[in-house]
This record gives structure tokens, C-alpha cells and sequence, in this order.
């Protein structure tokens, strides 16, 4: 057995589906693809995401002096679930897939130790590596592409065969030469269903998403308000959003997946019920999703987005935990409760928002109960 098949071998052990290997070459197309897009306002918001990072993210010998190879990790996380019909709990929103279980970012590095220590036994030393999983400074769907573990979909997302696109990628870079993969030779054809049902507009062109559009974007990455104009188009999702993968042809035959990690957890669930969640405190956020990427866009965050979900949904059930979401320590919290009994509207929502206008002091926050109250 050769040292890339030892390599592959170990890594499905760890618990990776899919491993493939690319050169550590630099990636000018996605380059400029990347720089192209920030200049023109798609990426707006992602403070993060400076020229600097794009050249860095494209050129992985700045990653890792000395690197030859990059080992290229796909992980199948669960593409599909139950939902309680019950009505007893009310309204329900969506967490994105991904997100049921344990967050990806701190389940991976210890199986990619796996495979580096792979490495030093099938190599006699231990190599130069480097881990990266998202957050880290890589142009990982680029680097996954030119190494056949999938191709791009017209949503932006890396599609793969026998997995679609339920899969989360991490990669090793590494100072050893291994034999590359090649790539796949695969594309979406003439299918662009992800553009023209994705809720709010975001997949503005083949293989482009305007971020400032993205229900994945605007539950987890964006910090302040939500336009108003793309609160209705959200509907009950409150953490990401699955519906350009939902739709995809690809995904359609994709079986069920099995690591406890990313199982849903029990007292959440794939479709929570919202009104319970309103009232949880920090420390009850906290406790709830541990070890989440739910806890991303913090308290403050999630509950905005679990408020909007409500709006949404309507239900007149909802009007005393908005109601009490009202006096809530943060007005980000308090603004999209106004926004969401303006939503459900009736008596009881317009003599909420009666009281609070009266002892509200801060500006946005009037400014959405006099909106809700029009």
C-alpha cells in the first residue's frame, strides 16, 4: 500500500467519507474571483474578508513554508430529520443540518491528528502540517475542486459523488510530496433551481451568492439589525439555512449518515419549539448549546433571529414571550419582538407594544414599535 492509500485508509478510520489529495499550488482563478466579488459590495459585512486574507487564503505556501501537498477532508454530516407534528409546543423553527450536533471546528482537529500521525509512521518522521476547517484562513471549496473530492454547484456549494452536498471539508496541508487527485470533470449542466427558488434572492448569478442576502448569513454572520425587506422571506429558519441544498438534484438519493457528533441533540432537535427559546437567559443559551456552532451568533443574535421566525409564523401563541421579549437587556432582541407582534398583530400584540413605546429609550428600538404599531 502506497503512502497516499495508507493516508486514505487512516482517515476513513477517523471518521472522514471522503479524502483526496491536490498539489499546494497557489489558486489564482479563485483569487481573483474572491477579490472581484468583495470589491463589488457580495461580501459586505464580513469584516474579516480583507484583500490581505484573499491572497493569503488562495496561496497555501504562505499557509505553511514549505508545503508540497494538501490533503483534502470531506465529512457527510446528516441530511435529514423528523419533526414533532405535535402543535402542543407552537410554532417551530430550523437549525441548518450541520448545526444539529457538536461543532465541526472542535470535532475535526483530533481526527486530523489521526491522520497526520498516519503520516509519520507510513513517512519515518513527523511531517510539516497544518490544520484548517473553515475558519481558518483557506480557500477550502478551491483547493476541495482541484483535488476531486467534489466540483462546484451553481448555490456555491462543493457537490460530491454519493455524498451531494451534505459534507463539511477541512484540509491538511503538509510538507510531504503525495500523488494528486484528479479532478473531477462535473458541473450542474442546465439545472438552476437553486437560483430561482432560493428564498431571498441570494444566488444572484451561477456559482455567486450575495452574502448580504444569505439566510445562512443573516442568522449567523451579520450582527445587527435584519433588513426589514428580507424579514418575511426568512420563514422559520433560525440558524442557517438549507434550502438551495434541499432542492439540489444531487441530494435527492444522498442515504442517511451516522456519527453521533453531528446527531441532533435530543432536548433541541432538528425543528425546536420557538416560544421556550425566546426566554432563555445567557446562561440557559449557553447551557443549551454547548459545544454548538449555535452559539455563534450569541444570545443576542439567536434570538433575533428566533424572534423574525416567529413574526413569521403568526401564531398568536407567541404574543406573551414577545411581549416580554419587549423588556429584554438587549435591544436587538427588543426591536424584532416589536417587528414580530407587528407581524401577528391583534389586541393583545398592539397593547404590548403600547406599553413598551412608552418606556422605551432607545431610538431603533422606538423606531420598530411606531412601524409594528403602524
Amino acid at each position: 500500500m502506497g503512502l497516499k492509500e495508507q493516508i486514505k485508509e487512516r482517515a476513513h478510520q477517523a471518521g472522514f467519507d471522503l479524502v483526496a489529495v491536490t498539489p499546494a499550488q497557489p489558486l489564482p482563478e479563485a483569487e481573483q474571483a474572491t477579490l472581484e466579488r468583495m470589491r463589488s459590495g457580495l461580501l459586505e459585512g464580513m469584516a474579516w474578508i480583507t484583500e490581505e486574507r484573499i491572497r493569503l487564503s488562495c496561496d497555501p505556501t504562505r499557509l505553511l513554508p514549505g508545503a508540497r501537498s494538501v490533503i483534502v477532508l470531506g465529512k457527510r454530516y446528516p441530511a435529514g430529520g423528523s419533526e414533532d407534528p405535535s402543535p402542543s409546543c407552537g410554532p417551530r423553527g430550523r437549525i441548518a443540518r450541520y448545526a444539529w450536533g457538536d461543532d465541526y471546528h472542535d470535532v475535526f482537529p483530533p481526527r486530523m491528528e489521526r491522520v497526520v500521525e498516519a503520516l509519520a509512521s507510513a513517512a519515518g518522521r513527523r511531517p510539516g502540517a497544518g490544520f484548517f476547517v473553515d475558519s481558518s484562513p483557506l480557500a477550502e471549496k478551491a483547493v476541495a475542486a482541484r483535488s476531486g473530492l467534489g466540483w462546484f454547484g451553481k448555490n456555491g456549494c462543493i457537490l460530491t459523488q454519493g455524498h451531494g452536498s451534505w459534507v463539511l471539508l477541512a484540509e491538511i496541508l503538509t510538507d510531504l510530496e503525495l500523488e494528486p487527485d484528479p479532478p473531477l470533470q462535473r458541473d450542474c449542466g442546465r439545472c438552476r433551481i437553486c437560483l430561482d427558488r432560493c428564498p431571498t434572492g441570494a444566488i444572484v448569478a451561477p456559482y455567486v451568492v450575495d452574502a448580504r442576502r444569505c439566510i445562512s448569513y443573516l442568522t449567523i454572520e451579520h450582527k445587527g439589525a435584519i433588513p426589514l425587506e428580507l424579514r418575511p422571506l426568512m420563514g422559520d429558519w433560525i440558524f442557517g439555512c438549507d434550502v438551495c441544498q434541499e432542492l439540489c438534484p444531487h441530494n435527492r438519493l444522498v442515504g442517511p449518515a451516522e456519527d453521533a457528533a453531528f446527531a441532533a441533540r435530543p432536548e433541541v432537535g432538528p425543528n425546536p419549539a420557538l416560544i421556550p427559546l425566546l426566554g432563555l437567559d445567557r446562561e440557559g443559551f449557553k447551557r443549551l448549546f454547548r459545544c454548538s456552532p449555535v452559539l455563534r451568533p450569541r444570545r443576542r443574535g439567536f434570538l433575533r433571529n428566533v424572534a423574525v421566525a416567529l413574526g413569521n409564523a403568526g401564531d398568536p401563541a407567541a404574543v406573551p414571550a414577545l411581549a416580554s421579549a419587549l423588556a429584554d437587556e438587549e435591544p436587538l432582541v427588543r426591536s424584532h419582538a416589536a417587528w414580530a407582534l407587528g407581524r401577528i398583530g391583534g389586541a393583545a400584540a398592539r397593547l404590548a407594544l403600547g406599553r413598551a413605546l412608552a418606556s422605551e429609550g432607545d431610538g431603533a428600538v422606538l423606531a420598530e414599535i411606531r412601524l409594528a404599531l403602524g
